[in-house]
C-alpha cells in the first residue's frame, strides 16, 4: 500500500522550472531516498509534499490526504527534520520538544511520555535541561529527529539529514534512524547527495534537473550499469580470454597485464570459475559498481557537491529582478 502518491508533480519559480512531471509511489514502511545533485529539485519536492510550496501543476497525496486540498490533514500526518537547523538555541532540548507539543496540541500527559521516550532513543536524556547552543551537530540532529516524531506522524521527511556532519556522526545519525524507524512503524522519505548515505534506502530515485531518471533498489540500479567487474591475472592471460569466452561466453579484454569483464552477481560467479577454470590463475578481484557509477552512467557525469543550490539559484534571480 502507497502512503505517498506522486502525478506528474510539477513547479515553477518564473522562468526556472526546478521540478518537471515527477511521478512516484512511496510504499507504507519503506525508506525511500531521492538521490541527486545540489539544485537538481530534490528539496522542492519534498516541500511539495509537506505542503511548504503549492504545486504549478500535478496532484499529491500523502497518509491519503491532498498536498493542496487537505494542507492541515498532511500536516498532521508528516514529521519533518528541514536541510538546516531550526531548534531554538536559546531553550533547553526539553522546552523545544514542548513547544513542538503546544503547538500540535498534544495532551499533557501523552506530551511527557513522548519526550521521555524519545529523548532516551537518541541519547539524549542526560542533557534535557541543557541548552541547544552547548550541542554538537550530531546532538542537534537527534534532538531534531526526537522533535520530528513528537506528535506520532505516520511519515518522517528528512531533508539531507546529516549534512555537514563528519562521517561518524552521520553513521550514529543513521543508527538512530533505522531505530527511530522499527520503534515507530514508520515510512521514512529523505533527500540525500550523499552515496553512501543512499545505500540506507529500500528504494532509491535519482532526479536531475528536475526529473527523474531511474528509480529501484539499490542492488538492481547498480546491476544496471553492466554488472560487477571482475579483474584477473593468469599465466597466460590470452589463453584466459579465450576460455571465458568459449566457456561462459564473457567478452573479457586484456588491459594493463590483466583480463577484466563485467558479469552480475560477480560473487557468486567467482568461487564457480575458480573450481572449474583450466588455467591457472594469479589473482582475481571483484568490484562491486557504486551509486556513484549509477549516477554517471544514467547523466554521463559525477555527482556535484559543488553545485550551486536551488536556494542560490532564487536568490541570483531575486537579484536579477530587483535591478
Amino acid at each position: 500500500m502507497n502512503i505517498i502518491e506522486v502525478s506528474e508533480l510539477t513547479k515553477k519559480f518564473g522562468d526556472l522550472l526546478a521540478v518537471e512531471d515527477v511521478s512516484f509511489g512511496v510504499e507504507e514502511g519503506e525508506v525511500f531516498g531521492f538521490l541527486g545533485p545540489n539544485g537538481a529539485g530534490k528539496t522542492t519536492t519534498i516541500n511539495m509534499l509537506c505542503t511548504l510550496l503549492t504545486p504549478t501543476a500535478g496532484k499529491a497525496t500523502v497518509n491519503g490526504f491532498d498536498v493542496v486540498k487537505q494542507r492541515s490533514k498532511v500536516r498532521e500526518s508528516i514529521g519533518l527534520v528541514f536541510q538546516d537547523s531550526t531548534l531554538d538555541e536559546y531553550l533547553t532540548a526539553e522546552q523545544n520538544l514542548k513547544f513542538h507539543a503546544y503547538a500540535y496540541k498534544i495532551a499533557k500527559t501523552e506530551r511527557e511520555q513522548r519526550m521521555k521516550e524519545l529523548l532516551e532513543l537518541v541519547e539524549l536524556s542526560e542533557r534535557r535541561k541543557s541548552k541547544v547552543s552547548t550541542f554538537s551537530g550530531g546532538m542537534k540532529r537527534r534532538l531534531e529527529l526526537a522533535r520530528g516524531l513528537l506528535h506520532s506522524p505516520r511519515v518522517l521527511f528528512l531533508d539531507e539529514p546529516t549534512q555537514g556532519l563528519d562521517p561518524q556522526n552521520r553513521r550514529h545519525i543513521w543508527d538512530h534512524i533505522h531505530n527511530l524507524r522499527r520503534k515507530n512503524n514508520l515510512t521514512i522519505f529523505l533527500t540525500t547527495h550523499y552515496m553512501d548515505e543512499a545505500e540506507n534506502c529500500d528504494r532509491i530515485t535519482i532526479i536531475d534537473h528536475g526529473r527523474i531518471i531511474a528509480m529501484d533498489t539499490p542492488d538492481k540500479l547498480k546491476d544496471s550499469v553492466g554488472g560487477d567487474q571482475v579483474r584477473l591475472k593468469a599465466e597466460d592471460n590470452i589463453k584466459a580470454a579465450e576460455e571465458l569466452r568459449t566457456k561462459y561466453g564473457i567478452s573479457a579484454a586484456i588491459d594493463n597485464d590483466e583480463v577484466t569483464f563485467n558479469i552480475a552477481q560477480g560473487e557468486k560467479f567467482l568461487p564457480k570459475l575458480m573450481r572449474q577454470f583450466d588455467n591457472s590463475l594469479l589473482s582475481i578481484s571483484v568490484h562491486r559498481p557504486t551509486l556513484d557509477d549509477v549516477f554517471l552512467k544514467m547523466t554521463g557525469r559525477a555527482i556535484r557537491e559543488e553545485e550551486v543550490s536551488f536556494r542560490d539559484q532564487l536568490r541570483k534571480m531575486g537579484r536579477r529582478g530587483g535591478h
